[in-house]
């Protein structure tokens, strides 16, 4: 005989209840359809399981006698599976990110999923341009313009993302709730290549001249600085928060800018099956995420 296992766990949930509406709704089903799979189960086995009553269910004689067993089935069909898992070489799968993104969310979702494999994650800077071609991770979440030649890649599109004004708290737009680009006309902002990040200029303030522009090798850090001592603004992507954490720092949202993408960029060839379940994830979870960022940005 071929029991289906699904309908032999939807029977021991039904006998630890005792009743058809709680085990419905620990199951997760609609109470019919509960019902239906159990007259399935009753129909393989050729006896009632289940004395129905207005005041709940109790197991017949035939249900009692096949509780004991059917918990054993259960259980070793689950060993079953982690002994067959387990002879199996565990899966890796390291993801890569950009500075100012967090994908925290996205990989617990992952070891939900693939309690077996293997995750890491890696932090990635503006020097680690070619650290996916390299192979030192498997996938990059990043937003575009990307840092590196998108031949050979899969790009998938996570979601657009709005920008905000990074300035300083005594600047004076820091207090508006939107801000558009014709109200930054004075400032000379400058695209960044590999990022969507636009960097202002510095300027003088009162009597303190300009400070040199950014170098190449200057920290996020240093650069948040300029702004923060209002030499300069910047142009950020909404999900990039590490400004917000600073009080001397504001963010306003810009309205008449081009969002800028997110993406998910894996090797084209990847014969890693974790890499089409990241996708997958990515797709729900983290831009999912982001966009909430986004609803719920604050106004200075």
């Amino acid at each position: 005989m071929d029991l289906d296992l699904r309908l032999v766990r939807y029977f021991t949930v039904v006998a630890e209840c005792g009743n058809f509406g709680r085990a419905a709704t620990r199951l997760h089903l609609a109470q019919p359809s509960l019902s239906r799979q159990i007259q399935r189960l009753e129909a393989q086995l050729g006896v009632r399981l289940f004395d129905r009553s207005p005041q709940g269910s109790s197991l017949t004689d035939a249900g009692q006698a096949f509780l004991p067993g059917a918990r054993i089935l259960l259980q070793e069909a689950e060993q079953a599976a982690h002994t067959a898992r387990a002879a199996v070489q565990p899966r890796t799968i390291t993801v890569g990110c950009a500075e100012g993104l967090v994908i925290t969310a996205c990989v617990q979702e992952l070891r939900r999923r693939h309690p077996d494999g293997q995750f890491r994650t890696r932090h990635l800077d503006w020097r680690d341009a070619h650290a996916l071609a390299e192979g030192r991770v498997d996938a990059l979440v990043a937003y575009r313009p990307l840092p590196l030649p998108t031949a050979g890649f899969r790009v998938t599109k996570l979601h657009e993302e709005s920008r905000v004004l990074v300035t300083s708290a005594s600047h004076h737009l820091a207090n508006e709730k939107t801000v558009s680009l014709r109200a930054l006309s004075d400032e000379e902002l400058v695209a960044c290549a590999s990022t969507p990040v636009l960097w202002g200029t510095p300027k003088p303030v009162g009597d303190r001249p300009a400070p040199p522009p950014p170098a190449i090798d200057d920290s996020y850090e240093d650069k948040l600085e300029l702004i923060a001592t209002g030499h300069c603004v910047a142009i950020f992507p909404a999900g990039d928060r590490r400004a917000a954490v600073r009080e001397d720092i504001a963010l306003v949202p810009v309205i008449d800018i081009d969002p800028c993408e997110l993406v998910l960029v894996t090797r084209a060839d990847d014969p890693n099956p974790l890499v089409g379940s990241l996708e997958d994830v990515a797709r729900t979870l983290l831009g999912t995420a982001s966009r909430r960022e986004n609803d719920e940005l604050p106004v200075n």
